[in-house]
């Protein structure tokens, strides 16, 4: 067999990145997700429902669909961690998750507005949720094995990180191109949407789900191609009941580890908070600010360029610095913006008046798009470095599984404060002002975190 070099290992894994992110580009943030609520919006008008409820009632459904697949993959995700580092395979893994993303972003498909079912279509995309999430634990987990300098995994992350968001680029650009019709019935470059796209019943809009779901198959195919399980002398059956006990002495052991467990709990809060702005900016702009399916589009393009750029300069500064540094900054710079959003209105912005039908709003949300891109992608990829350094580097899988309960045990908790409190007020702009408080908690937890962590040698 033809030895596999370190650099087609490294390759392979940035193509999962590549693969996995349109469907946090496409079907969470900037497509699919905006499409959900405005498709259950006009349907809850229809029914009789004032508009201002019906907008903040939509959130809250997408929200509550959002939280209740959080909590099953924080029940899951460090028991599988355990499970792979006891039996030494991650790949077979990845194949079964790989499956779950490819069907439940493709099922996506049968979401057509006149016959729109809120459990069918939440029910699949949970599916693909989950399989992209139980995935990424597992790849993430391969990271300490790509160079043997820990000095440059920072950089690595921060570089597949960014080719990640190129990755989604290009596919969101593929998609308005190409598929998404504009108010004139052509997409952004003037043509008729392809394959004969119905923008009647939105199939310019509902392919999003295949094209996802294609995507990620063509692309995962380097990343199979070049990954390889390390030999184990361990078992390779499922090894249930030894996993569930490593994962309890685990858990048991946390107070031991006060670093570790500072740090899974401020990356709790801080990645919940990102998340909650990922996933209702575009719902945000669409009902708050009027704003067309095609414009957020666009406003995600800005985005994803801030990101990829800005993913690939944290990178060198991660390994300069070390990943503390970036995260403190793009969490309070997060912070910032996420207060921001919550002033801006068509008539205001930090409760300035501003003229009737002026721009400002508009363009203030684009650059607040532009600092969550960037400092959102630098957090997302210091914070898996700054796990390498805080882990056992025996029990690694095990550890990103943890670090998912992490992000994922109160994954529930943005999307049901924001449907609660969108609930509460009646206000779609008032129900994101929570995530100012899980970016705020997620600070102050840093100061009892280690650089280095407690497993320092």
């Amino acid at each position: 067999m033809t030895q596999i070099t370190q650099s087609k290992r490294i390759w392979g894994w940035y193509f999962f990145d590549w693969a996995s992110q349109p469907y946090n580009t496409l079907i969470l943030t900037f497509i699919f997700g905006p499409y959900f609520t405005a498709t259950l919006t006009g349907n809850l008008i229809a029914e009789g429902m004032a508009d201002e409820a019906a907008r903040a009632q939509a959130q809250a459904t997408w929200g509550w669909g959002l939280a209740a697949t959080g909590i099953a993959i924080a029940l899951l995700a460090p028991l599988l961690g355990a499970i792979a580092d006891n039996s030494g395979r991650k790949l077979p893994w990845i194949w079964l998750f790989s499956a779950m993303y490819f069907v439940g972003s493709g099922a996506l498909w049968w979401s057509a507005p006149d016959d729109f079912s809120v459990l069918f279509t939440l029910f699949f995309f949970g599916i693909g949720l989950i399989g992209m999430e139980f995935a990424t634990i597992f790849t993430n987990s391969y990271l300490p094995e790509l160079d043997d300098d820990p000095a440059e995994l920072g950089r690595i992350s921060g570089s597949g990180w960014a080719f990640g968001y190129v990755g989604g680029l290009v596919a969101l650009v593929i998609m308005l191109l190409l598929f998404q019709a504009t108010a004139s019935g052509t997409t952004m470059a003037g043509l008729t949407p392809l394959l004969g796209m119905d923008t009647v019943t939105k199939e310019d809009t509902r392919i999003v789900g295949p094209l996802t779901a294609i995507w990620f198959a063509v692309f995962m195919i380097p990343f199979f191609l070049y990954t390889r399980d390390r030999a184990t002398t361990g078992a390779s059956k499922l090894v249930i009941g030894e996993s569930m006990r490593a994962l309890g002495k685990t858990l048991r052991g946390l107070p031991n580890h006060p670093s570790l467990m500072a740090y899974l709990g401020s990356s709790m809060f801080y990645r919940d908070g990102l998340n909650g702005l990922y996933t209702f900016g575009g719902i945000y702009a669409v009902g708050v600010l009027g704003w067309s399916v095609t414009q957020v589009g666009i406003f995600g393009i800005v985005a994803i360029i801030a990101g990829a750029v800005f993913c690939w300069i944290s990178g060198r500064v991660d390994r300069w610095l070390g990943p503390m540094p970036v995260i403190v900054f793009c969490v309070i710079a997060l912070a910032f913006v996420s207060l921001l959003i919550v002033t801006i209105t068509p008539e205001a912005i930090l409760f300035i008046p501003i003229a009737e039908g002026s721009t400002m709003p508009d363009v203030t949300f684009f650059i607040a798009g532009a600092v969550i891109g960037a400092a959102g992608g630098a957090l997302q990829a210091s914070s898996r470095n700054m796990m390498t350094r805080q882990a056992n580097p025996d029990r690694m899988t095990e550890a990103f599984g943890l670090y998912a309960l992490s992000g994922k045990a109160t994954s529930f908790l943005a999307p049901a404060l924001i449907a609660l409190t969108s609930q509460m007020t009646g206000s779609q702009r008032l129900g994101v002002s929570p995530v100012v408080g899980l970016f705020i908690i997620g600070l102050v937890l840093l100061f009892w975190v280690k650089p280095k962590g407690d497993f320092e040698s």
